[in-house]
């Protein structure tokens, strides 16, 4: 019997422009393809790790929007037009950020294979609730796995890095704040030395102005 069906030689491929990390980024790629792969694959952005690719575990997760999501549970396609953060962008060169920190400072993390996930989902939560609480805290990271660390040290270096974080703002709000008093001090003054000491005003007739004597 002969097969007339055409012989299949290559997958279709789709022209895709990623914004991730603040550069945007074009590339041909079959439309089955999810997030993860393509950024781990194609962009070559490791950081972003493959563990149960069920959406369970969380270690793939990634800002979408600022939105934590499960890279692995997506097609890359779904991902365009969209701002994508992976955790590649959190360091400034070798310099860690405020969240890496704090997880280096209170052991967040051992064998470390998680530990991008956990970044994610923390950087997400803590844009949205900068006040949560320690509880509250707890009950989000619940949603992604670790093997090594019991979550406490987790748990203790996001609310670290929270804390850090409001009385920064708080700082600088109270810096702002001293800043437009002293302007507006030296203006009382500057405006007090116009008036020459001892000057007195002298009412005089409607329709007039008041002159100074």
């Amino acid at each position: 019997m002969t097969d007339n069906a055409p012989e299949h030689t290559a997958q279709q491929r789709q022209l895709l422009s990623l914004d991730v990390n603040g550069e945007t980024h074009e590339l041909l790629t079959e439309p089955r393809r999810t997030l993860v792969d393509v950024l781990r694959h194609d962009l070559r952005l490791t950081g972003t790790h493959v563990g149960c690719e069920h959406g369970i575990c969380g270690a793939c997760t990634v800002l979408l929007d600022g939105a934590p999501v499960r890279a692995c549970l997506m097609f890359a396609a779904q991902a365009e037009g969209k701002e994508i953060r992976t955790v590649e962008s959190l360091a400034d060169g070798t310099r860690l950020n405020d969240l890496q920190q704090a997880f280096s400072e209170h052991h967040g993390l051992q064998c470390g294979f998680c530990t991008p996930g956990f970044l994610m989902l923390a950087e997400g939560f803590l844009a949205e609730r900068p006040e949560a609480s320690k509880e509250e805290i707890r009950e989000v990271v619940a949603s992604n796995l670790c093997r090594c660390t019991g979550y406490q040290t987790i748990v203790e270096a996001i609310d670290d890095c929270a804390a850090r974080r409001r009385a920064a703002l708080r700082s600088r709000l109270e810096g702002t704040a001293h800043h437009n008093g002293d302007s507006r001090d030296s203006e009382d003054e500057n405006t007090s030395e116009t008036v020459p000491p001892g000057a007195a005003c002298e009412e005089v007739p409607c329709g007039s102005t008041t002159r100074s004597r």
